[in-house]
């Protein structure tokens, strides 16, 4: 809590004075002044980091994430992005990036994966086979 005035020899305290500034600072501007400094202050970031900053604040905050929540929190939020993907997209959507997929796919790999995916597949069409 912050010390009182009374306290620090009537000088207000680093954490009030904080307080005081950002309460005036939030009653004297709108959403899109606070819209505009976190862009700049973004661009300002991407002209000082490299691929490898972020990859590692990624991965930092992924982890935090995952430490925090389980695997019903990523069902939910996969859940909640695909429908508000469907939402959004029409059918030419998904043969475009099925196709992109399919092309990535296909530079990755050798025949030799596409035989024992279809292996895998073969062995595994018995099994789930209970909707036909």
């Amino acid at each position: 809590m912050a010390q009182n005035n009374n306290q620090n020899n009537g000088k207000m305290s680093y954490e009030e004075a904080g307080k005081k500034g950002g309460q005036a600072t939030s009653n004297n501007h709108d959403k899109e002044f606070y819209q505009e400094i976190g862009q700049k202050g973004g661009e300002a970031t991407a002209d000082n980091h490299d691929k490898e900053f972020y990859q590692e604040i990624g991965q930092k905050g992924g982890e935090a994430t995952a430490d925090n929540h389980d695997k019903e929190f990523y069902q939910e939020i996969g859940q909640k992005g695909g429908e508000a993907t469907a939402n959004n997209h029409d059918k030419d959507f998904y043969q475009e990036i099925g196709q992109k997929g399919g092309q990535a796919t296909s530079n990755n790999h050798d025949k030799e994966f596409y035989k024992e995916i279809g292996q895998k597949g073969g062995n595994n069409s018995g099994t789930n086979n209970s909707s036909n």
